[in-house]
Order: C-alpha cells, then sequence, then structure tokens
C-alpha cells in the first residue's frame, strides 16, 4: 500500500507542476486551485509512504516520478523539446527508481 501511495503521491506532484505552469500563463483560479490541492494531496500520501519506506528510498521515488511526470508533461501540452539525449536521461531516472525499488 505504502508504494501505491508513493506513485499516486508522485502523479499528484505533477498535477501541482502543470498547476503551476497555468499560474504563469496566467490561467487564472482553476490553476491555482489545481496546484495547492495536488501538493497537498502529494505531500499527504509522500508523508504516508514514509511511515512504511526507507526516507530515502520514499523521497528519491517520488521526485523521480515528479521529474520524469513533469518532463514527458511538458513534451506532450506544452511542446517542449523531445530531444533524444532527454529521452536518455529520463530512461535513466526511470532506471534508478526502479533499482531502489528492487533493493527496498
Amino acid at each position: 500500500m505504502a508504494w501505491f501511495a508513493l506513485i499516486l503521491a508522485g502523479g499528484s506532484e505533477v498535477l501541482g507542476v502543470i498547476g503551476m505552469k497555468g499560474i504563469t500563463m496566467g490561467r487564472g483560479w482553476r490553476s491555482f486551485a489545481l496546484m495547492g490541492l495536488s501538493f497537498l494531496i502529494s505531500f499527504s500520501l509522500l508523508s504516508y509512504a514514509m511511515q512504511y519506506l526507507p526516507m530515502g528510498t520514499a523521497y528519491a521515488v517520488w521526485t523521480g516520478i515528479g521529474t520524469v511526470g513533469s518532463t514527458v508533461a511538458g513534451m506532450l501540452m506544452y511542446g517542449e523539446d523531445r530531444d533524444w539525449k532527454r529521452m536518455l536521461f529520463i530512461a535513466m531516472i526511470l532506471a534508478a527508481a526502479a533499482g531502489l525499488k528492487l533493493i527496498s
């Protein structure tokens, strides 16, 4: 259950970053609400997951999900660069997160 909560926390982190981008694009109160609610959910789920998982592992996986998810969202939603080097480093982050899961 802790791993499931951690994955949801990472997904909520991505939604919070999308809300942040919406704020910078002047999209109004809905972006503020999305950002605030998403980060609240994300931190709550991360806190729950840390009760059962090692802190370093939980935090690394959470930030990895947030980093990869935000990068992919930027590529799909905002036309950010899809360079092969970015894809390589995304794969490296995913491999590192999977490695932490395997040893935990």
